[in-house]
């Protein structure tokens, strides 16, 4: 039988902090997200901050890809 590794808490902290910090959303509404879920929106927020960084707008910073979790294939997400 396997074992599931957590998910690392360090990891979450920074996601929970990165969501709260860019769109105001309540603690327990990011942590009841799917971690799917979690990490799109992670992706979206540096995404746009690049974009805005490359144009000289400081958009504040992003969150640095983990390799340890950050590898998980995401589901489709169809019109999202």
């Amino acid at each position: 039988m396997s074992t599931i590794d957590p998910y690392p808490q360090d990891r979450l902290y920074e996601e929970l902090a990165f969501l709260a910090y860019y769109f105001n959303w309540p603690r327990n509404e990011v942590l009841t997200m799917p971690h799917w879920e979690r990490q799109r929106w992670c992706r979206e927020i540096s995404s746009i901050n690049s974009e805005k960084n490359a144009d000289g707008d400081s958009g504040g910073p992003g969150l640095e890809p983990d390799p340890r979790v950050d590898d998980i294939p995401i589901a489709d997400l169809g019109e999202f």
